[in-house]
């Protein structure tokens, strides 16, 4: 049973945890068990997305009821009206707060975009981010004897694919956990030494204008026990 964040008669969000998928797909074949068919189960009617979370992404995912909600909601999420907000842990020391003004080059797949324009100039992304907390804990990682961690928050004012973990790659804290775009020697101590392999990056706030009653909402979704845990270390 997923959390329910928040429900209405046109609308549902949910806490998704890392790992699932919102909906089948090529990536993975042979996954039967993803969001949209669970969700739908568990609430006894039709879910229709309007964004999307990458799988080992947690937090805020919000659906539609309808499929004339969901074109609505599309249609905010196009024009930049809703407000995103992430938590990540990344590598290093972020005592900063700053906008990352850096455009991205989409990232299209040999097999899903085998007939896409390959030649498509970068596209504007911006990320604002601010440095919350840090670590430093005593992992030996290539020739450091201890290793550097920060909570960060993270606020995309573009949708680019993969812009968090780009953008903060590019900027050269690359969030944990990041098999693509991350540091694979931190991400091998950090698992080692929390005992836990995932992508640290949590969805843990949306703002939207209801497409139907037009009333502001933000939906909050708490992290789960094992980002707790590892926050109890931070300063």
């Amino acid at each position: 049973m997923f959390e329910i964040l928040y429900q209405d008669n046109d609308l549902i969000a949910i806490n998704k945890p890392s790992g699932w998928l919102v909906h089948r797909s090529w990536l993975d074949k042979n996954e039967k068990v993803v969001i949209m068919q669970t969700l739908r189960d568990q609430i006894g009617q039709h879910v229709f997305p309007v964004h999307r979370l990458d799988r080992p992404t947690s937090g805020v995912l919000l659906f539609a009821l309808s499929s004339d909600t969901a074109r609505l909601l599309s249609e905010q999420f196009a024009g930049k009206q809703i407000e995103k907000t992430y938590y990540a842990i990344v590598r290093g020391y972020v005592n900063d707060e700053s906008v990352i003004n850096y455009p991205l080059v989409e990232e299209l797949d040999k097999v899903a975009d085998k007939f896409a324009n390959q030649n498509k100039p970068a596209q504007e992304a911006i990320t604002l981010y601010r440095g919350i907390s840090k670590i430093e804990v005593p992992i030996k990682v290539g020739k450091f004897d201890t290793a550097r961690y920060s909570l960060v928050e993270l606020k995309p004012q573009t949708g680019r694919k993969h812009q968090l973990r780009r953008h903060m790659k590019h900027i050269f804290h690359p969030i944990i956990g990041d098999s693509k775009h991350g540091d694979l020697h931190q991400n091998r101590a950090f698992a080692d030494y929390f005992n836990l392999k995932r992508l640290m990056l949590h969805a843990t706030k949306l703002k939207i204008t209801h497409p139907i009653n037009k009333k502001a909402i933000t939906i909050h979704a708490k992290l789960d026990q094992n980002w707790q845990e590892i926050l109890k270390n931070f300063e």
